[in-house]
């Protein structure tokens, strides 16, 4: 059996969106790091697909499926941007309250 063939369909559409829509929120892009938190809060709202090569999704899957997929990605992705952005807002903010209470 040959398992290193064998991916989750997710991460690719995930780590495609962010990528597309980066510039939409640059305080994220510009922090790599954040990118990544964004595609684990993505990903960990979504069902795993797992295939071996992406014609099998295609082959397998109906035009409504695919859809309602396409659908499914696009909100996680949005969800997590929005997630992860109120997180650094707050975090950033928390931090400029501790330099203000320092001085």
């Amino acid at each position: 059996m040959d398992l290193e063939t064998i991916r989750n369909y997710q991460e690719i559409a995930v780590c495609d969106l962010i990528t597309a829509s980066a510039a939409r929120y640059p305080a994220l892009a510009s922090r790599p790091g954040l990118l990544s938190d964004v595609a684990c809060v993505a990903l960990n709202s979504l069902k795993p697909r797992y295939i071996k090569h992406n014609v099998d999704l295609h082959f397998f899957e109906t035009p409504a499926e695919r859809a309602r997929n396409d659908l499914a990605v696009r909100t996680a992705v949005e969800a997590a941007f929005q997630f992860v952005s109120q997180r650094t807002d707050r975090a950033a903010l928390e931090d400029s309250r501790r330099l203000q209470a320092l001085k």
